[in-house]
């Protein structure tokens, strides 16, 4: 299990059969990653997931239909019982607006989206028999990229599109710990960018830095216990510890002391 896989998942050990696929090179431009877990829990067995507000849409196809998670600002959490799967791509900034023109309408909230030929062939390969679970798989992801691609087309150089794609990859860079580090990075201002954080993100540029912070502390916590608290604030960026444990308590609910004795 990478780091990468456990970013943003508070209790990692607790996940189901998880498996993160990399896009084909096509559709990156779109699509950070695909996201596809799979159980089969024993009767009155239960896995809960709790996930960190990751600054990005997820679209998601399951036996019930297609669902689009709009901008999250606060961890969500996820009861998994009996038999099940999903599919979801996590959306890059290029094209969350061709599927949710308004960001900030759908902000913490689950939409239905109609999409029957995505949710026929994703579902048929997900379920197809006499195939491996390896298999079934990669075609489910090979149909979903299919799809968005006939929808989200490559961005043209210097367009809103492709700017909101440098931005992402900007903001995820741990050494950006304010907003006035990003104009001169993007070479573009930052009133631009602020705009381009709206409409792509349905997020403001300094919550966006803020959570990523947060994720890392989450991941710091879980995995060097013995490293201090206050020493985890000072290497994101913290003025003080006071500071860091509010943030951390405001959007997970729990301290991290008490984040770091749960895991």
């Amino acid at each position: 299990m990478g780091a990468d896989r456990e970013r943003g998942v508070l209790y990692p050990s607790r996940l189901p059969d998880f498996h993160r696929i990399e896009p084909d090179p096509g559709v990156r431009h779109a699509v950070r990653w695909f996201w596809i877990p799979e159980w089969d829990l024993a009767p009155g067995e239960r896995s809960v997931q709790r996930i960190l507000p990751f600054p990005a849409c997820n679209l998601v196809v399951e036996p019930a239909g297609v669902t689009l998670a709009g901008p999250p600002t606060r961890p969500s959490e996820r009861v998994l019982v009996g038999r099940g799967w999903a599919v979801g791509a996590l959306l890059r900034p290029a094209a969350a607006p061709g599927l949710a023109p308004e960001l900030r309408a759908i902000t913490d909230q689950i939409v239905q989206v109609q999409a029957p030929g995505l949710h026929r062939t994703v579902s048929q390969a997900m379920t197809a028999p006499g195939e491996t679970a390896q298999e079934r798989r990669a075609r489910a992801v090979e149909a979903f990229s299919e799809w968005v691609l006939q929808r989200v087309p490559p961005p043209a150089p210097a367009t809103d599109a492709e700017i909101a794609n440098r931005l992402e990859v900007v903001l995820a860079d741990p050494a950006i710990t304010r907003t006035d580090q990003l104009p001169p990075l993007l070479h573009v201002s930052a009133r631009t960018l602020q705009r381009l954080a709206e409409r792509h993100f349905g997020l403001s540029l300094h919550s966006m830095i803020r959570r990523r912070r947060l994720q890392e502390a989450a991941q710091l916590l879980r995995e060097r216990p013995q490293v201090t608290i206050a020493s985890v604030a000072a290497q994101l960026g913290y003025s003080d510890q006071a500071h860091f444990a509010n943030d951390f308590k405001v959007l997970l609910g729990l301290s991290p002391s008490d984040y770091r004795r749960s895991v």
